[in-house]
């Protein structure tokens, strides 16, 4: 995805001075152990001032790499605790009791606004440990960033009906089905991490497009750094971000970029 990202930045020339202005909230960010071993955190938050980012929702696993960006650029970083330790655990976490003290040790340790992103699908919803977690979130009034698929957000607000739940990458469904899912759950946003079909050189694909015009307030960016090389193109994708954006209304654009990041997590 990245070389399709640099190749559209390509074709697309410069940016414009209407995109260079528009602050960025990344809504899906990660700086997990792996990334914390081989990137210094003042080289991190250098990439994220660099490209603009203004705020940024971070999870990690584990959980220091967040607590040491968070220290290191208070005014960047919203915190998200990740409910497992390695990125490994993504098939396994919501099967180990573990994950249930480890949560409640966290929280009762450190401040966050979310409680993810945690993979999980269907009935994985149902196991002990993700109803522990719903009811820890919903004890804090913490947002969900949750990676799943439909079924799953069924079933998450089946649980928990007043929930705030962050959809990561849209749940790689297409635009009909996302459509149906924000229209079912109006506690529901969608970040825009990792979608190579939304947009292109050409610039934002028409069904898309659309879909953020009828749900102008319920979307958000994310570069999604799940693996420590992605945070050198973190920069790139901001850039990226911009130049799309560019082709919606200015207020349309403003929302995706950065406000409805803030008014979701203001949500309370």
């Amino acid at each position: 995805m990245i070389i399709r990202l640099i190749a559209a930045l390509t074709l697309l020339g410069s940016v414009s001075a209407h995109s260079e202005e528009l602050q960025i909230f990344d809504a899906h960010l990660h700086y997990s152990h792996d990334a914390a071993l081989q990137i210094p955190t003042e080289q991190v938050v250098k990439i994220l001032r660099d490209a603009g980012v203004k705020k940024a929702l971070v999870s990690s696993s584990d959980d220091d790499g967040t607590q040491k960006l968070k220290a290191a650029a208070p005014d960047i970083v919203v915190p998200a605790l990740r409910p497992y330790k390695r990125r490994g655990a993504i098939s396994t976490w919501m099967n180990d009791l573990n994950v249930i003290d480890y949560l409640e040790d966290r929280l009762s340790q450190f401040e966050y606004e979310a409680i993810g992103e945690f993979h999980a699908y269907g009935d994985d919803i149902n196991t002990k440990v993700i109803q522990r977690l719903i009811e820890l979130a919903k004890e804090r009034n913490l947002l969900l960033h949750h990676h799943g698929d439909r079924a799953a957000v069924d079933l998450i607000f089946d649980a928990w009906p007043e929930a705030r739940v962050l959809w990561a990458h849209s749940g790689f469904a297409g635009p009909d089905e996302v459509a149906d899912t924000l229209e079912t759950y109006p506690k529901l946003w969608a970040d825009l991490a990792y979608r190579s079909d939304m947009a292109n050189a050409e610039g934002v694909d028409p069904d898309w497009e659309k879909l953020f015009m009828k749900y102008p307030d319920r979307f958000m960016v994310g570069s999604d750094t799940f693996a420590p090389e992605r945070w050198y193109y973190v920069g790139v994708h901001a850039d990226f971000s911009r130049s799309w954006l560019s082709d919606l209304p200015d207020d349309i654009a403003r929302k995706i970029a950065f406000e409805n990041a803030v008014a979701m997590i203001a949500a309370k």
